[in-house]
């Protein structure tokens, strides 16, 4: 811990502010600036809602969503969609079209996008762990295709890479502010109904050159007695971790010594920086949406 650190992001006697309840299983969370608005998903209700910062209304926005988990917003602030029950990722255009970024590699199909990020250079990268196949709660329980749970990279012409990379599942992800290192958690000690520490419960790290092929990896940190989930970065590059065993966040420095822990009322699953000022933490945690308001701001 290093309470100097702590200070200067989390302020002192910090509230977390729960916005909204009911949902069974929160996640994605995603800032969509230009309507003042959070968008999330609820996995095992197969929508997605979203909340006004400045109405504080909340209503569906996508239902239903083809069981949608993580979600992202593109360059052009065009939303990005990982659906498990399609097996796919999508993009929203501003028109209200869909265009299908991915749904099969090598001619199989994916197993069920996870989460989802996009690089400086407009690159998508995505996870594709089993979850939303492995029962009919958060998807369709169906074989996998593919050879394993791994991570993708799609081009601006829509053409997928599967990254040389070794994963049991690989969950959040989230790119350094200056996009020379990706970090994905690895959260194979998460099975349903069940928490095996035997197994992978760790943050990679990689290093990318100017054109985004991988030049190192590392185990960037371990979660104690925990598993990363959903992840997002503070302009300073420190990474902020979801932690549902622990129904906590971590938060590292990009050295990744840790600063200090966030302690939340629920099973927590992701995060991401939203609000005028980009400097109030939402976070979505099993039946709720919260933020908290912190002394840094995201990208």
């Amino acid at each position: 811990m290093n309470k100097e650190k702590f200070k200067k992001i989390i302020p002192d006697n910090y509230k977390i502010e729960k916005l909204y309840t009911g949902t069974i299983w929160a996640e994605g969370p995603v800032w969509i600036s230009e309507r003042n608005l959070i968008v999330w998903s609820d996995v095992k209700s197969n929508k997605m809602l979203s909340y006004n910062i400045q109405t504080k209304d909340t209503s569906d926005f996508r239902n239903p969503s083809e069981f949608n988990n993580g979600n992202c917003t593109d360059l052009s602030g065009r939303l990005i969609r990982c659906q498990h029950g399609k097996r796919r990722v999508i993009r929203e255009e501003k028109n209200g079209s869909i265009i299908i970024i991915a749904d099969n590699y090598d001619g199989r199909k994916l197993n069920s996008p996870n989460d989802v990020a996009v690089s400086k250079s407009g690159n998508i990268w995505f996870t594709d762990p089993p979850y939303g196949i492995l029962t009919d709660q958060e998807g369709h329980k169906s074989q996998s295709e593919q050879d394993g749970n791994n991570l993708f990279m799609v081009n601006k012409n829509l053409e997928i890479k599967k990254i040389d990379a070794k994963f049991d599942k690989p969950n959040g992800l989230v790119f350094s502010p200056d996009c020379k290192y990706l970090y994905v958690a690895d959260s194979g000690a998460a099975e349903p109904g069940n928490f095996d520490l035997s197994r992978p419960h760790n943050i990679q790290k990689f290093e990318l050159d100017e054109n985004e092929n991988i030049i190192n990896n590392e185990i960037f940190t371990e979660i104690d007695n925990g598993f990363p989930d959903g992840m997002t970065v503070d302009i300073e590059g420190n990474l902020i971790v979801c932690d549902p065993n622990g129904k906590k966040i971590h938060i590292f420095d990009p050295s990744s010594e840790i600063i200090g822990y966030i302690d939340i009322p629920e099973r927590v699953a992701n995060c991401t920086f939203g609000g005028e000022n980009r400097s109030d933490l939402y976070i979505t945690a099993s039946t709720s949406l919260y933020k908290l308001k912190t002394l840094t701001k995201g990208l």
